[in-house]
């Protein structure tokens, strides 16, 4: 594994990121096609062992439960001087007041609360899951400062907002001193390039790292448009992400042509196109199977070329902001 920086930080990441949405117990919250604890695990280990030291979750996937059965299998295959743990905070928790949401009170709870479940002292990334329009923005920044300087965590970033809205964090940071977002975890694949207008040459010219969620289109691009999963079945915010646009299916096809003359999966051709993104730094990805952890890896050994990428792109048309 041939590590990065990530985005201007000196932390070093593999430039692929395990999303650990994937794994947590199905009978909690609203993921039914997640995997339990004891499918999880050997995935996790398989992960570490290929050299993957980057891995991503948060707090309200499978209620919590995500995150215990990611800190326990970490604790037991890997070193936590060598792993860059990530998770968000944003999402309800539980009912009643001050459950959820990016006040002072709501982060400070959900970082102890997420530092038990994840068996640790501290997160070397803290994100925010989405922007919270109900709470003053200063009160936020200062509050995720306040989690850094305490050592609960390393570094802190947010994820799917409008360009103006991160950019006004960035101003506020900068202009009171407080620790600046280093990512940016957006909505970035062959299906919806809207990122590409505003946000990603924000990042550019901020120095923020881009770690692109969804890098797949939830599958879309690694399977025939009609096709149907487990996940793609249950999975409601999908349904909303992706629509039946004569264009994306126009792009479904181009990345089967491309892997099929390459003699590769799909799914590496549709990562290798959002790793060329000199603004991304790792595309987050969930692996159910050990061949998709394959694919994911060999994924990297795959410079797309000029041809390829335009066979890729020109189909594209555009499309609504999706995902927040």
């Amino acid at each position: 594994m041939q590590y990065v920086k990530l985005g201007n930080t000196g932390l070093d990441i593999s430039p692929l990121c395990l999303g650990c949405m994937t794994y947590g117990e199905p009978n909690r919250g609203n993921h039914p096609w997640s995997l339990p604890e004891e499918e999880s695990r050997p995935l996790i280990k398989q992960a570490i062992e290929a050299g993957v030291n980057f891995f991503d979750t948060a707090n309200v996937y499978s209620a919590g439960s995500s995150e215990e059965i990611v800190g326990r299998a970490l604790r037991d295959f890997a070193n936590r001087d060598e792993i860059v743990l990530a998770t968000k905070v944003h999402g309800v928790m539980r009912p009643g007041p001050n459950g959820g949401g990016l006040s002072r009170k709501a982060i400070f709870a959900e970082i102890d609360a997420s530092l038990t479940r994840l068996g640790t002292d501290y997160v070397d990334l803290y994100q925010i899951h989405r922007f919270d329009p109900t709470v003053p923005l200063e009160e936020t920044l200062e509050a995720l400062h306040d989690v850094v300087k305490l050592g609960k965590a390393r570094y802190i970033g947010a994820s799917s907002m409008w360009a103006w809205q991160f950019s006004k964090a960035l101003h506020l940071q900068r202009l009171h001193g407080w620790t600046r977002f280093v990512t940016m975890q957006n909505h970035y694949n062959l299906l919806n390039r809207e990122e590409e207008r505003e946000m990603l040459p924000l990042c550019a010219d901020e120095q923020v790292a881009s770690i692109p969620w969804s890098p797949l289109a939830r599958g879309r691009l690694t399977r025939d448009w009609d096709e149907v999963t487990e996940r793609s079945e249950t999975d409601e915010f999908g349904r909303k992400l992706y629509g039946q646009q004569e264009s994306d299916r126009a792009i479904v096809q181009a990345v089967a042509s491309v892997a099929a003359a390459r003699g590769v999966s799909r799914a590496q051709i549709a990562l290798a196109w959002v790793s060329r993104n000199p603004v991304v730094s790792a595309p987050i990805f969930g692996a159910r199977t050990p061949e998709h952890l394959t694919d994911a890896l060999a994924s990297l050994d795959i410079e797309l070329t000029d041809d390829e990428v335009k066979q890729l792109e020109s189909p594209y048309t555009p499309h609504a902001v999706a995902g927040f």
